[in-house]
């Protein structure tokens, strides 16, 4: 299939956030994190298992197929068998996320949505992190408020944030001091322009360039899990 488009590469991105993840409850926030999952279950991981984020269990489909209801959620984040994709208005190069306000804490510029799940989630099992517009305003030195924990401020087995997808790049934080690291850019974009979208500067090594989706991943998201193309208005190429 041609004419790929930067949407599909973030889905396919989002699905390999999942790989060698097993039975894992995934919890992603938001459209492309969610084709992601899904796409996972479809493709590499079909033993995944894809929370409503309210009482139910679904199939890629959206066919209800196993009852967990949020009391329960807690069991498994406890356990650290969860893998949540969240998303960010601010992350610092330490993996700390901002959803809670901007601005100083005791009397912000702007208010969010609060600070959530975000602390218990990237405490106690792996968490990923989804940025739709990568820029300086959210690729930040520091957040403003801490609403998800980074490496430099927790520890724990199960503290785990794990990688960040952007509309640019792929990122993680597999260095000697968990700062953040340039894993890949997509197709079309340099490392030069993610480093300028950037507040920080990245860990740049052996950057490669973000795989495209298989011919058969592009026939599931276009045929079966977004045929109506909503991906591209949140990623315009």
């Amino acid at each position: 299939m041609s004419d790929i488009t930067r949407a599909e590469v973030c889905v396919a991105a989002c699905a390999d956030l999942f790989a060698g993840a097993g039975e894992t409850l995934a919890s992603p926030m938001g459209l492309i994190p969610s084709l992601g999952a899904k796409l996972a279950r479809l493709t590499t991981e079909p033993d995944l298992l894809l929370s409503d984020g309210e009482a139910f269990l679904l199939t890629p489909e959206s066919t209800v197929e196993g009852w967990l209801p949020y009391r329960k959620v807690f069991d498994v984040v406890a356990h650290g068998r969860r893998h949540v994709v969240m998303g960010a208005n601010q992350v610092d190069r330490f993996g700390n996320q901002n959803i809670s306000a901007i601005g100083d804490h005791a009397k912000p510029t702007r208010q969010l949505l609060g600070f959530r799940g975000a602390p218990g989630n990237t405490v106690n099992h792996r968490t990923s992190y989804w940025v739709p517009r990568h820029s300086p305003r959210v690729l930040v030195e520091a957040v403003d408020v801490v609403s998800g924990v980074g490496y430099d401020r927790a520890a724990g087995p199960f503290h785990d944030v794990h990688r960040v997808v952007t509309n640019l790049a792929v990122l993680d934080f597999d260095t000697p001091d968990h700062s953040m690291r340039l894993v890949s850019t997509h197709p079309g974009v340099s490392v030069d322009e993610v480093q300028k979208q950037t507040s920080f500067p990245l860990v740049v090594g052996e950057v490669t360039e973000t795989r495209l989706p298989t011919d058969e991943e592009l026939e599931l998201i276009r045929t079966r899990l977004d045929p109506q193309g909503k991906r591209d208005k949140e990623v315009p190429s």
